[in-house]
């Protein structure tokens, strides 16, 4: 009688591979975008993935370096096209500041181009943006402000030039509601729930959008500065 064929061994799992790298940013991105990251387990994630643990390790790290990472990948391109468009705009401008109209239109096409690009994630990761903003762990907010700090060093400057009677300090109080206004605007649930109920003319018209948002962050940033006096005032309850 012949003896049993020997059980097939299966083939190891490349975990240093570019693919499984991929595979995991892509799963942890939909899973954080469903959870949120203090819900996403490591053993969901591998599942998701079709991964061991060993390849989460070896290509992340920690959970936390992960979550970085699935932000990183869209961040980056995304903050560097404002930059470019910066740059661009400067070097047209010449010795002129760029104006306020102009630097928030560079700060949001890029984002909106991200929304429509299914590919770079789309809708899928500006929710998971939207939990990131609103997640209260320090590291996540840490992260966030290193991310973004080049490009709004840069855009603060502009802003400057452009906005030459607001002192910085409340030029940056300023741009921190700006930069509230453009991540609920795209990332928030309430957001995304308003673009589908718009038109469908007006739902992949980026153009329309900006000329809803832009004017009331112009007015804002704008508007005349508060007297030292009047600053006293309000402090003081009056």
């Amino acid at each position: 009688m012949p003896s049993p064929r020997p059980a097939r061994k299966a083939a190891p799992v490349d975990t240093t591979s570019q693919d499984t790298k991929s595979r995991i940013l892509d799963a942890a991105e939909s899973l954080f975008m469903e959870h949120g990251f203090e819900a996403t387990s490591l053993r969901s994630l591998t599942s998701a993935a079709s991964v061991n643990l060993a390849a989460v390790n070896y290509h992340f790290g920690t959970k936390e370096e992960l979550f970085e990472a699935v932000l990183t990948r869209r961040l980056d391109p995304m903050n560097q096209e404002r930059i470019d468009l910066l740059t661009r705009m400067e070097r047209e401008a010449g010795e002129k500041p760029v104006s306020c109209e102009k630097l928030i239109s560079a700060m949001l096409v890029p984002a909106l181009r991200l929304a429509r690009d299914e590919k770079r994630g789309g809708k899928h990761f500006l929710k998971v943006l939207g939990r990131a903003y609103a997640d209260p762990a320090p590291f996540i907010r840490q992260f966030l402000s290193a991310q973004y700090a080049e490009m709004i060093a840069r855009y603060k400057e502009a802003f400057h030039r452009a906005l030459p009677h607001l002192s910085r300090q409340e030029l940056t109080w300023r741009l921190h509601f700006v930069m509230g206004a453009l991540s609920y605007t795209l990332a928030g649930t309430d957001a995304l729930k308003l673009f589908s109920q718009v038109t469908a003319v007006e739902k992949d018209n980026d153009e329309l959008l900006i000329q809803r948002l832009a004017p009331f962050l112009v007015a804002g940033l704008k508007a005349p500065a508060l007297s030292e006096a009047r600053k006293l005032e309000l402090v003081a309850g009056d």
